[in-house]
């Protein structure tokens, strides 16, 4: 590209720079860390790039201020987000202010780039999503809000620190944005020092990890701008004086396998929810047992679901990192169910996954539609090709985003409460941060900054209503429309009355199914849609689950179901790749790492271009 062209750019990212980022995200470095993300990247990219302009923003993409206008600026947005949610809202403005969007996920050695153009491909929810299972290392390292953040932490973080591979990379510290302090308080903290005996070094682990880390945490003001603080939590205020006092002891014959926190403390049920003091008690148990009766495995030391004590360690450690972080606690059962493998980060699959975005955003800029590519990115090669290359799916007729499509909703009106349809539906099911529900002309439920108090208040008693209780009564037949102004998102739900759930297979004592209908064209009064498709609707069964995974979807449709080239993934793997691979699949390994892409970056980031029209001119790469 040349030198004099102008370029303009706008960088979204709430996260700021932690250690852990260092060894893939090449434009940081050590003394970046606790900076922001968005900023550091923009300082980096201008010192070898100075002509071009670039706004950094460290904040949440979902933020107000990012409305469908902003949107409206650009010429092209990227997108490289960590979550579901945040892709949805992406996805929905970018439809409403008729934008290219270019969407990127990797998960270890898996990866994908996704173009989705309004009315000539798919838009990005044109298919459900499987709900993601990778997670965010900086949410998990500094920011968590969900419990299986901390399990994650407390597993592959704090046990692989205490007693795995003490030469592998940990990073435990949460930094604050003063670089000169990086070593301060960690050198050798989770080593047992000579002449401190176990009831000393677990109390200083307990008020380095659960403590001093926090107020570090706490030190970065402009984290905490926008979310909820956490608290330190000291050894001092939940230990009594004397821990062996308080504490249990095993017997002289217990075996490695019989060792238990739980059953020296006295602890039988595992699905008890433990207090933070009982959580802090197994703690500490659950250190002293592993260095009292297990000193030959540590070192050697990797979490296994099966190891009572290992789980016991973890759920504690876990527990009271969510007490710090204002997440409800879980009991042990609970905790060695979520417990599982994390895939982490692998630094050349990013790299990868970064240049086929820039190749797919210099096509979309040159208007370039016949050569656009959804790529993927394999962990086992294809005729020795780890990419793997298709066009661009048209748009799904049943899409509940971009298409024009009915919604049903079967409920039981006189139980369910307006907050369960809220949470469980508006929410959860259809991804709107800032609903409006209207039952005819009135509305029933509104979520804004601009509203009066006292409409705040009468908002907020509905949602304790059952949805027949309610001012505008909900019951079999009432049509309720529900909207989004911030992602200029609507939809209609005709409303069916049901009495009875199987608690098993209908959790949520509602079923969603049907289709959900295309925002409207404000001067044509029609729907928009987003161009034509072959594409059979979702089943009830698909939006209830509404997670699955489809981006290699395995269903009965045949292959003339579908026009021209397109192809759907699971038929491609089964058959040959479309005429501009040529390579046909022929291992069921790949099959198999097919059915797991579609995946989410680690890292929260969004970039949206502009200015960019001297690039029509260059030629393609």
């Amino acid at each position: 590209m040349a030198s004099e062209e102008q370029i303009s750019a706008i960088k979204i990212d709430m996260d700021t720079i932690e250690v852990s980022n260092l060894n893939r995200q090449f434009l940081f470095r050590q003394s970046h860390v606790g900076q922001s993300k968005a900023k550091v990247a923009r300082d980096a990219v201008l010192r070898f790039r100075p002509n071009i302009s670039i706004t950094p923003y460290h904040a949440n993409v979902k933020e107000s201020r990012f409305n469908v206008d902003f949107y409206k600026e650009f010429d092209v947005v990227l997108n490289g987000l960590d979550n579901l949610d945040a892709r949805r809202h992406v996805n929905r403005l970018c439809l409403a202010a008729d934008v290219p969007l270019v969407e990127s996920g990797t998960t270890g050695f898996l990866g994908q780039v996704t173009v989705h153009l309004k009315g000539k491909t798919e838009c990005y929810e044109c298919q459900a999503k499987p709900a993601p299972k990778t997670y965010p290392v900086c949410t998990i390292t500094s920011t968590p809000s969900k419990f299986v953040h901390c399990i994650v932490w407390a597993k592959d973080l704090l046990f692989a620190k205490l007693f795995g591979d003490k030469n592998l990379e940990n990073d435990l510290n949460v930094r604050s944005s003063d670089a000169t302090n990086l070593s301060e308080h960690s050198e050798d903290v989770f080593e047992c020092r000579k002449g401190e005996d176990i009831e000393q070094y677990g109390r200083r682990i307990y008020d380095h990890v659960f403590g001093h880390n926090i107020e570090v945490a706490l030190s970065n003001e402009e984290t905490w701008k926008n979310r909820n603080k956490p608290c330190a939590i000291y050894s001092k205020d939940v230990f009594p004086d004397k821990l062996t006092k308080e504490n249990g002891k095993t017997e002289k014959g217990s075996t490695t396998e019989d060792v238990s926190a739980m059953a020296s403390l006295g602890l039988k049920n595992p699905q008890d929810v433990w207090s933070l003091a009982e959580n802090s008690r197994v703690f500490y148990e659950s250190l002293r047992l592993f260095f009292s009766k297990r000193q030959k495995e540590i070192g050697n030391l990797t979490f296994d679901k099966d190891d009572q004590l290992a789980v016991e360690f973890v759920t504690a450690a876990a527990n009271i990192r969510a007490s710090s972080f204002g997440i409800p606690l879980h009991s042990l059962f609970e905790a060695k169910g979520i417990a599982g493998n994390i895939v982490h980060a692998v630094a050349t699959t990013n790299a990868i996954i970064a240049g086929l975005i820039v190749i797919e955003a210099i096509k979309v800029l040159k208007k370039d539609s016949n050569n656009y590519r959804m790529t993927y990115c394999l962990e086992h090669p294809s005729k020795k090709l780890l990419l793997m290359p298709v066009e661009p799916y048209e748009p799904n007729k049943s899409c509940y985003v971009c298409s024009e499509t009915p919604l049903s909703l079967e409920v039981n009106t006189h139980h369910s409460k307006l907050r369960d349809f809220v949470e469980k539906i508006v929410k959860a099911k259809l991804g709107m941060n800032f609903p409006v529900i209207m039952s005819g002309a009135s509305i029933i439920y509104e979520v804004g900054e601009d509203l009066e108090e006292d409409m705040v208040a009468i908002y907020a008693a509905n949602l304790e209503k059952a949805l027949s209780e309610l001012p505008s009564p909900v019951i079999s037949g009432t049509v309720l429309t529900v909207e989004d102004l911030q992602q200029e998102f609507s939809c209609r739900i005709n409303i069916k009355h049901r009495e009875e759930f199987d608690e098993e297979k209908e959790p949520d004592g509602m079923l969603l199914s049907g289709r959900v209908e295309a925002p409207v064209d404000k001067n044509s009064n029609k729907p928009i849609g987003n161009g034509e498709s072959t594409s059979s609707a979702l089943s009830t069964e698909e939006i209830q689950e509404g997670e699955r995974d489809v981006e290699i979807q395995e269903t009965s449709e045949s292959a003339e179901n579908v026009t021209g080239k397109k192809r759907k993934l699971s038929e491609v793997s089964k058959g040959s790749i479309p005429d501009h691979s040529g390579l046909p699949d022929e291992s069921s390994r790949n099959q198999n790492q097919l059915e797991k892409l579609d995946v989410d970056d680690e890292d929260d980031e969004l970039i949206i271009s502009n200015d960019w029209e001297s690039l029509t001119k260059k030629k393609r790469l």
